[in-house]
């Protein structure tokens, strides 16, 4: 008797695989969740096709002067025209070169994170990016060394001067963040003690009490002819109330850590410093990098606070520039700018994160 031979394997029907497998599997997959699917889509397109008609199709995207634009349509000349002013802000014209080599030089450090190239040439490039290229970009921006005319900072505006306030801010806060949880994790009682107070001063107060404090207060404390630069009091304001917000973030991870790591990392004889550079600091920050970019999302997004010193950063300069009586109605399109300009930077920050997560498996497997 023939041995019974098992049948060929057949394919899943089509309705199981493939994109209507995906729908149903996810948007169909009872009568309620049709239901809650084929609503959400009707809201969507209600919102979504007048939005697409008034930005896109009757939309005016070229021209000279408010003239140009039509009614019924976004009148993107407005940006056109003012497009060097919402980067620049009203830095010297003849002297534009510097800020654009300063973005060339922030893309070299930053875009290689995004792409699919050696770690190792990621990892020198971060390094630039913090310590080389944050020197370079201020003997640019600022002049007054190596031949270069001095702009101050009062002319700096626009998105340099967001990029400006939430690098430096990134930077200096994380290194700040750490120390400050180590301290109040310390079992020195006076160390511990200064870190707490520090730390829950700042989370206490509002960021925009603190540049109102820095600009306007601080001067009044100060001796006769002691001046401090604008943008240098904001940048030590964000930075500080940001590092006590970090500090929080990495305490978690401090932790989450279990208790058998602090024990081997002691068997081996390593000290308090080496202990934390070598075997819990790494742990710690893995765990906590999606805490990290929220706070760094959240610290670029409140620069914008600055224009109530009258610092005028993206935001600021395209509500300055709102105030003209040339331009009626264009305030949508103005805001609409500033939302697409920090959704593609926040989002990026988001995405990175995301891929530091996936490359140092943040994530725990049973």
């Amino acid at each position: 008797m023939a041995a019974h031979q098992p049948a060929p394997d057949q394919p899943a029907p089509v309705s199981e695989r493939g994109v209507i497998g995906w729908l149903r599997e996810n948007l169909f997959s009872s009568w309620f969740n049709g239901l809650i699917t084929l609503v959400t889509l009707y809201f969507i397109a209600s919102l979504l096709i007048p939005l697409i008609d008034w930005a896109l199709i009757k939309a005016v995207f070229s021209g000279e002067g408010p003239e140009s634009c039509t009614p019924g349509g976004a009148c993107w000349v407005f940006v056109q025209e003012r497009l060097g002013f919402f980067i620049y802000g009203t830095y010297p014209d003849p002297l534009l070169w510097r800020p654009n080599l300063v973005f060339l030089l922030f893309a070299i450090a930053v875009v290689p994170q995004f792409l699919p190239i050696s770690g190792g040439l990621r990892k020198w490039l971060a390094i630039y990016g913090v310590t080389l290229f944050p020197v370079a970009a201020y003997f640019l921006l600022a002049g007054g060394s190596f031949g270069l005319e001095s702009v101050p900072t009062t002319r700096w505006g626009g998105l340099l001067l967001t990029l400006v306030l939430a690098y430096v801010g990134i930077i200096a806060a994380l290194p700040i963040g750490v120390v400050l949880a180590l301290g109040r994790r310390s079992e020195m009682p006076i160390i511990r003690g200064i870190c707490v107070i520090f730390i829950e001063f700042w989370r206490a107060v509002p960021l925009i009490t603190i540049l109102f404090m820095a600009s306007v207060m601080l001067p009044l404390f100060l001796p006769p002819g002691v001046t401090f630069d604008k943008l240098m009091r904001a940048l030590v304001g964000i930075t500080l109330f940001q590092a006590a917000y970090m500090a929080e973030v990495v305490r978690g991870g401090l932790q989450a850590i279990p208790k058998g790591q602090y024990e081997a990392a002691e068997a081996l004889g390593l000290g308090y410093w080496r202990r934390m550079r070598l075997i819990i600091l790494p742990q710690a920050l893995k765990i906590v990098i999606p805490g990290i970019a929220n706070t760094v999302i959240s610290l670029f997004k409140d620069t914008t606070l600055v224009l109530i010193i009258g610092l005028f950063d993206l935001l600021g300069a395209v509500k300055s520039t709102l105030s003209d009586p040339a331009w009626d109605n264009v305030m949508a399109e103005g805001y609409l700018f500033v939302a697409f300009c920090f959704w593609v930077f926040c989002f990026g920050m988001s995405r990175y994160s995301h891929r530091l997560e996936k490359q140092l498996e943040t994530g725990h497997r049973n």
